[in-house]
């Protein structure tokens, strides 16, 4: 399954506006990046993901502790938030955008990004209208501690407009957003003695600029490989009004986790796991049906030994248990002896089953099946009668006007 990643442009939405797109067949190599208006963008397949990025220039990140108790999902954490942060915030409350780290609990401190609302839903609502929901939402740099476990510095943009943005940066590990300058620099700390200064993951376009100006070595960042970390990451600031709205993004984002678990090379051990472990079921399958047809074909040859050992006239094996219970009825009628299925044991079976001072009017009987007329019984006589003559094994029922009484066949 595909991803295609989009970075959001910082100008409101319009018919003109171009994005910038990664496409990703396993979200962690790119296969063709470029930009693109939103009608010309690539589709990511049918079970494809669209992840949208936003700049690292339009969020702003405050730290806040939340309530004991306050509920994480509940329709008053927004006014919950407006209210810890109304004094930090320039604009009002109600134009912005929140949304809350992932794992976030109530009582501790929890990172809260925040966006302009209004530009943020233009821009998604924009890309649906081309036929490309987005299924997350992502920050281009999010708070939290980074892959090396120290502050990165991260140096972004075009000569005349260069960013430096450092992650992981202090006790908190915020993300702090400056010119690319010297004296930014000096927010990552001193380098302790004996160590090496931590090198600079920088864009192709300002790696000579950020070499040249922060007096340290950098390291190539492409664009492409920046959203596909942040596509990795674990936030989504699709929240509250934004929350994943929509059948279909649901869907699209349950078709992610899916793609995610058949092509990331990260569950490439758990993919061989289940394959190894679902070959052995197979396996597993295939011995124990082995050994029941074998048990089957046994006790099949054993009835089969049987009937030619008993009647040796019996050539050729049809149908066993039939042709030894017509083997049976003629060995019966040639020594003169009775069959359970015959009138004498049938009317034997009858007169006890049934109770006593009702003799039938008619009597029938075929094919080893006796029938009475004329006898009725009410329900408690005839669930006695009933229960009688399965003990003696036979069967005993209602037919119209008559019981009819028969032998139990034999499994």
């Amino acid at each position: 399954m595909s991803t295609l990643i989009l970075t959001l442009p910082l100008a409101r939405s319009g018919p003109a506006t171009e994005y910038r797109y990664t496409l990703s067949a396993d979200g962690h190599g790119a296969t063709r990046h470029a930009s693109a208006p939103a009608a010309l963008l690539p589709a990511p397949g049918r079970a494809g993901e669209v992840v949208a990025v936003v700049p690292a220039q339009a969020l702003s990140w405050q730290r806040v502790q939340l309530p004991p108790g306050v509920g994480l999902q509940a329709p008053r954490l927004r006014p919950v938030l407006e209210g810890l942060l109304e004094e930090r915030l320039l604009d009002e409350p109600a134009q912005l955008h929140f949304a809350l780290e992932p794992g976030a609990k109530s009582g501790a401190l929890a990172w809260v990004a925040i966006c302009d609302r209004a530009w943020l839903r233009e821009s998604l609502q924009a890309l649906e209208a081309s036929g490309r929901p987005v299924a997350r939402v992502v920050p281009e740099f999010a708070p939290g501690p980074t892959a090396s476990g120290q502050c990165e510095l991260h140096a972004l943009g075009t000569p005349e407009d260069a960013l430096l943005v450092l992650t992981g940066q202090g006790e908190a590990q915020a993300v702090a957003v400056l010119p690319l300058s010297a004296a930014a620099l000096a927010l990552a700390g001193p380098t302790p003695p004996g160590e090496d200064p931590l090198p600079v993951l920088a864009e192709p376009a300002v790696a000579a600029l950020a070499e040249k100006t922060l007096g340290r070595p950098v390291h190539l960042l492409t664009d492409s490989e920046r959203v596909l970390r942040a596509a990795r990451g674990g936030w989504d600031l699709a929240q509250f009004d934004l929350a994943n709205s929509g059948h279909a993004r649901a869907l699209r984002k349950a078709g992610g986790l899916a793609g995610a678990l058949l092509r990331a090379p990260q569950w490439r051990a758990a993919r061989w796991g289940a394959l190894v472990l679902a070959l052995a079921h197979l396996a597993g399958l295939n011995a124990w049906a082995w050994q029941e047809r074998q048990a089957l074909a046994a006790k099949q040859a054993g009835v089969h030994s049987t009937l030619t050992q008993t009647f040796p006239q019996v050539k050729v094996v049809v149908d066993a248990p039939v042709q030894m219970e017509r083997e049976l009825v003629q060995l019966r009628q040639a020594a003169g002896t009775l069959s359970p299925r015959d009138l004498e044991p049938l009317l034997a079976a009858a007169a006890q089953a049934l109770p006593p001072g009702q003799p039938p009017t008619a009597l029938d009987y075929a094919s080893g099946e006796l029938r009475l007329r004329g006898i009725t019984l009410d329900p408690q006589a005839l669930a006695t009668a009933e229960s009688t003559a399965h003990a003696s094994g036979h069967q005993l029922r209602t037919e119209g006007d008559s019981l009819v009484l028969r032998t139990t066949p034999t499994p």
